[in-house]
């Protein structure tokens, strides 16, 4: 893997560092290699271009009942042997990039969208606090603008923020349009809420389940579209890819079917990524069991260029169990959220003798960007040897916190904690990944066919931390952008029926016998626990750089031994399982968090280190990890297809 800042002035460049773990930024404006000219381009220009150059050097529910009567679609019902089919378009992944996206390319031609679990089980569905969109008038997409670079310190690519902030009215508009109902004031308006970071009130919200309600209205509108069909159920193992000259090209994904252990190839002109996050490389966080960074992972492999991974956003604010009057009889899949509106309406946030303690970290206070108040509260937890903070909005009207917040009022008084008389203990989750696979203003790659958006993406938006609310509406943004290329790359390609047999097709491991799968199956989760310990004792909220390349070291001994131990019981290169896939895409992703992380020679938004702890300008570039050869890697990072033989 080799790791750079890339090179450039003050706006977001291109730039080329070969070489493994290398970590020295460049501020050459072009470098030749092999005879291949490396030239600066932004962000958003050209991204399929800067590759084609670049590939020189290396080698290659809560939800509607209606839901019920969607189109899913099992293993057997498309082609005859079940194991193949052929779609115009795969979208792998049902929040809400994915879904919007799929509504509108199947104006165009057949849809797959690809699921891993249940179609509502996304971090959509517990997006609580709202999105963000300039929607009255004393408010402006300048000003969202502005307060979008200031939280993402400066790295954010401007012209990626303003095409984001001026289109996103429009995207809620849409999604009015199609159904989606929020919350509206006295005086018929919608109601705006304000968080952290945000100068005025722009926050559209359903309550606090906006998220739910977006994926309501999504998954109604995808019942009564003929031309998509949902497979739930079914676990992207990897890209099909092939080379043509220079170029990667993606053909589909492998997948599967977790209920009927059978492996499904998905064989497709464009595939869209919109698969999420990657929380679960942390022990707490407030994703979904199926965060588990599958996505990222997957392009990582396939060649895709990965960017800006150090960039993890830990909420300040998760239900912290040991502090409620009730404890849970069993440990959360995922942390509760206690969503940013809850400061943004003026809860205020105390350690536990009773002390506000946000005013002397920042003179916005609880209204402090996210990483600002997620360090605050982590440097408490460690003055005080304590284990939570309290966040208190009791002294609020009654009604007013019901009304706003009757999703978290009501999972609190499951445990005893009335939150209209209490305060609520929280304490930081992994929550957000800034960075991902970089992507164009259409979402392009560099890989031909694949597009990808929501938070597997890396747009340029969030830079080094993403302004609460701006999540969702990147993701319908740049679904809606990613829809025109995708349209063009359909209609210049063809499925080619025997394509399928170009890839070693992977296999389930029925050989080694139910003893020994539940064997390796109690290692993984063992092997799964240890990762997430060494990314959150040594990869968390206050970083330094023997802290980083310990966990560098802890994490090849960790994965040394696990791929060790599976290839000892018997474990094949080809082999698939849920829990062994999602632990080499854990593996994959780590790697790449710490990776950027000591690329990175200063302090900048959601990465701090005590050993560089000041900005510096000349770094204020966005971290590029280029494909790695797939010679001597690990079972994480290659795919597990043999090359195309075609």
């Amino acid at each position: 893997m080799a790791t750079s800042l890339a090179a450039g002035g003050g706006s977001l460049h291109y730039g080329l560092m070969k070489g493994q773990g290398c970590r020295q930024a460049s501020r050459i404006p072009s470098v030749t290699f092999n005879g291949c000219l490396q030239r600066e381009l932004s962000w958003s220009y050209g991204v399929s271009e800067y590759l084609r150059l670049h590939r020189c050097n290396f080698s290659p529910s809560p939800v509607s009942e209606n839901w019920k009567s969607l189109k899913t679609v099992s293993v057997s019902s498309c082609l005859r042997d079940g194991s193949t089919k052929y779609f115009d378009f795969a979208v792998i992944g049902s929040g809400v990039a994915g879904l919007r996206y799929a509504l509108e390319v199947a104006k165009h031609g057949s849809v797959a969208v690809i699921t891993k679990a249940e179609p509502h089980e996304s971090n959509t569905n517990y997006a609580q606090g709202g999105v963000s969109a300039v929607l009255c008038p004393s408010d402006s997409v300048e000003s969202h603008m502005q307060d979008t670079i200031v939280a993402g310190a400066h790295l954010c690519d401007e012209e990626t923020v303003r095409v984001v902030c001026t289109e996103g009215p429009d995207r809620i508009r849409e999604l009015i349009a199609m159904g989606a109902s929020f919350d509206h004031g006295e005086d018929g308006n919608l109601h705006l809420a304000r968080e952290g970071g945000h100068s005025h009130r722009r926050i559209v919200h359903a309550a606090d389940m906006t998220g739910r309600e977006i994926e309501r209205a999504l998954l109604e509108a995808v019942i009564n579209d003929p031309n998509i069909c949902v497979f739930k159920n079914h676990f992207a193992i990897d890209l099909l890819t092939s080379q043509d000259g220079l170029d990667t090209v993606c053909h589909g994904v492998d997948t599967l079917n977790t209920e009927t252990q059978e492996v499904v190839r998905f064989i497709s002109k464009v595939t869209l990524l919109a698969s999420g996050g990657a929380g679960h490389i942390y022990p707490s966080t407030t994703n979904p069991p199926v965060a588990t960074g599958d996505g990222t992972a997957m392009a990582h492999r396939a060649q895709a260029v990965i960017s800006n991974m150090e960039f993890v956003q830990f909420h300040p604010t998760a239900l912290a169990d040991e502090g409620l009057p009730v404890k849970p009889n069993k440990t959360r899949a995922n942390a509760f959220l206690i969503t940013e509106a809850v400061r943004g309406d003026g809860g205020i946030l105390f350690n536990l003798s009773m002390e506000r303690f946000m005013p002397m970290y920042d003179e916005r206070a609880e209204l402090a960007p996210r990483d600002v108040v997620a360090r605050g509260i982590d440097d408490q937890l460690k003055k005080r040897n304590e284990k939570y903070v309290l966040l208190d909005i009791s002294h609020k009207p009654r009604e007013k916190i019901l009304s706003h917040f009757p999703n978290i009022a009501a999972e609190c008084l499951k445990y005893g904690l009335d939150i209209t008389s209490q305060p609520i203990p929280v304490v930081p989750a992994a929550h957000y990944m800034c960075g991902g696979v970089r992507a164009g203003l259409q979402g392009e790659t560099n890989v031909q066919g694949l597009y990808v958006a929501g938070e597997v993406a890396c747009t340029g938006l969030h830079g080094a931390n993403r302004l609460a609310s701006n999540s969702l509406l990147e993701a319908l943004v740049f679904a809606r952008r990613a829809v025109p290329p995708s349209i063009d790359h359909m209609k210049s390609s063809s499925l080619d029926l025997s394509a399928s047999n170009c890839w070693t097709r992977p296999v389930v491991p029925k050989s080694l016998g139910s003893n020994v799968v539940c064997d390796i199956l109690r290692a993984t989760k063992e092997v799964r626990k240890e990762l997430q310990s060494v990314m959150w004792k040594y990869v968390g909220i206050v970083r330094s750089t023997t802290r980083l390349k310990t966990a560098e070291q802890c994490i090849a001994e960790l994965e040394a031994k696990w791929e060790t131990y599976l290839f000892e019981q018997g474990w094949e290169q080809t082999m698939v399982g849920l829990e062994a896939c999602e632990m080499r895409n854990l593996f994959c992703c780590a790697k790449l968090v710490v990776s950027s992380a000591l690329a990175r020679h200063e302090s900048r938004g959601l990465h701090y280190t005590i050993d560089f702890p000041h900005l510096e300008e000349s770094k204020r570039l966005p971290t590029i990890i280029f494909p790695a050869s797939p010679v001597n890697s690990t079972w994480s990072s290659r795919q597990l297809h043999k090359l195309p033989v075609c």
